[in-house]
C-alpha cells in the first residue's frame, strides 16, 4: 500500500512541474537560436523612422535628467559718483564688458608685479605690463643701477588700499588712474653691500598714482602702466 502511494505522489509531482514548464513557455517564448541579439544602445546606429517614433511616444520619465538652472549674469555695476563715473560710461560706451572693480582687482596683481620686477632688474617681466613712454624710463634707471654696481632692495609689506580717481576716453584709448596705499621697505646699495639710500629697518607707507591705458579696439584685454608718481611717503 505504500508504494503505492508514492508512486501516486511522484506521478502528481510530475504533472505539476510539467505545468509549469508549458506555462513558463507560453510566457517566455522559447529560443530557437535564431533570435537578433539587442545591442546596448551605445553600439547601435541611428535608430530607424519608426522605432524613433515608437521612442517619442513612449514615456521618458525614468530618462528625464534635470539640468541645472543656468547662471544669472551679474546686475550692472553701478557708476561711481560724478566725474569718476562720467569717465567710466564713457569707457562702457566702447567696451561694454568694462567693470571697475575687475579693474582694480587686476591693477593690485600688476603693483605688485611691477614693484618685484623693477627691484629685481626683471626687464622681461616688466615689458609687457609698461607702456613705452614708461618702460623707457625704468630700464634706464636699472641700467644707471648695473653700471654703478647698485642693488634696489623692495619688499612689498602690503597693499591697503586701492581706489580709482580718475577715468576716461581720449579716441580709442581707455585710461584710469588708481592710488595706491603700501607699506614697503626700500633699500638701495652700493657695490660694497653699503646702504646709500633707505632703511632695511623702517617699514614706510607709500603712495603711488599710476595710470593704465588700453586699446578699446584692441582683442587683448590687458591694460599697460603710462604714467606713475609717487604722492607722498612717510614712516609707519
Amino acid at each position: 500500500m505504500n508504494g503505492d502511494m508514492h508512486f501516486l505522489d511522484i506521478v502528481f509531482f510530475a504533472m505539476v512541474a510539467a505545468f509549469l514548464v508549458l506555462r513558463l513557455r507560453s510566457v517566455l517564448g522559447k529560443r530557437t537560436g535564431n533570435e537578433q541579439q539587442q545591442q546596448p544602445r551605445w553600439n547601435r546606429g541611428p535608430a530607424a523612422p519608426q522605432e524613433q517614433r515608437q521612442q517619442q511616444q513612449q514615456p521618458a520619465e525614468d530618462n528625464v535628467i534635470e539640468l541645472p538652472t543656468a547662471r544669472k549674469a551679474p546686475p550692472p555695476e553701478p557708476l561711481p559718483p560724478g566725474a569718476l563715473g562720467e569717465g567710466v560710461a564713457a569707457i562702457r560706451s566702447a567696451d561694454p564688458d568694462f567693470r571697475l572693480d575687475s579693474f582694480l582687482s587686476g591693477a593690485r596683481m600688476a603693483f605688485e608685479m611691477i614693484v618685484q620686477a623693477y627691484a629685481e632688474d626683471d626687464l622681461k617681466t616688466l615689458r609687457p605690463l609698461l607702456a613705452d613712454e614708461v618702460y623707457g624710463p625704468f630700464a634706464a634707471a636699472i641700467e644707471q643701477r648695473r653700471r654703478t654696481g647698485e642693488t634696489l632692495g623692495t619688499e612689498l609689506m602690503g597693499i591697503r588700499a586701492v581706489e580709482a580717481v580718475d577715468a576716461r576716453l581720449n579716441g580709442p584709448m581707455a585710461e584710469v588712474t588708481a592710488r595706491f596705499v603700501s607699506e614697503q621697505v626700500n633699500v638701495v646699495k652700493d657695490s660694497e653691500g653699503r646702504v646709500v639710500e633707505g632703511d632695511p629697518n623702517r617699514v614706510v607707507d607709500v603712495v603711488d598714482v599710476w595710470t593704465f591705458r588700453r586699446d578699446t579696439r584692441s582683442g587683448n584685454p590687458n591694460w599697460q602702466l603710462c604714467a606713475t608718481r609717487t604722492a607722498e611717503e612717510h614712516e609707519v
